[in-house]
């Protein structure tokens, strides 16, 4: 490995989904500083899909809260910042021109509604990762929950319709009891494969 085993850590072993947090705030500065490091990790062609809505403001917490599921009310309620990360579907429009090399492979994604909106879900969810990882980079926790009606939380956050909300993500320092036991891991052989 060519990181030090402090940050192979800090950014595996010992990350962890966040259910509680403490009252210390998550700055813009933090947000910027997370973007600024994540929004270089490889993506097919390159694309950028990802869209994320900070939600800051009490009305839009309390919003937001009503389409997470029972279990993830109340810790979606007490994060120092939540943010919903979604799929742009219609993120060809944000390609530069000269995207890809491959010119059969944009018209595909121009031509066809399916084919952009499965590479759009797929590469966005990468971003989430990514995103996930440069949040534990910045010495935060992060909780990320899939556990929310994700047809309410498009209509409030995205009415545009061209959005998939994705992951719903609490993000802040981890307050008390914020781990639960972590459940065991599948072996390399249960994984892998050769052929």
């Amino acid at each position: 490995m060519t990181i030090d085993e402090g940050a192979q850590d800090q950014l595996f072993r010992r990350a962890r989904t966040a259910n509680s947090f403490t009252d210390e705030p998550v700055t813009e500065a933090h947000v910027r500083a997370i973007y600024d490091l994540v929004k270089w990790a490889p993506t097919s062609f390159n694309q950028q899909p990802l869209r994320v809505v900070l939600v800051r403001s009490p009305q839009a917490r309390a919003r937001l809260v009503e389409h997470m599921w029972d279990n993830n009310k109340a810790k979606t309620a007490g994060a120092p910042l939540v943010a919903v990360l979604a799929a742009d579907t219609e993120f060809h429009h944000e390609l530069p021109a000269q995207f890809p090399v491959f010119p059969e492979a944009k018209d595909a994604f121009f031509a066809d509604p399916e084919v952009r909106r499965d590479s759009a879900v797929l590469n966005a969810a990468l971003q989430v990762a990514y995103f996930l990882m440069g949040v534990r980079a910045a010495g935060l926790a992060a909780g990320p929950m899939s556990g929310f009606d994700a047809v309410g939380v498009a209509k409030e956050f995205f009415p545009d319709g061209i959005h998939r909300p994705l992951v719903v993500m609490n993000i802040g320092l981890p307050g008390e009891n914020a781990w639960w036991d972590r459940l065991p891991r599948l072996a390399y052989d249960e994984v892998f494969a050769s052929v």
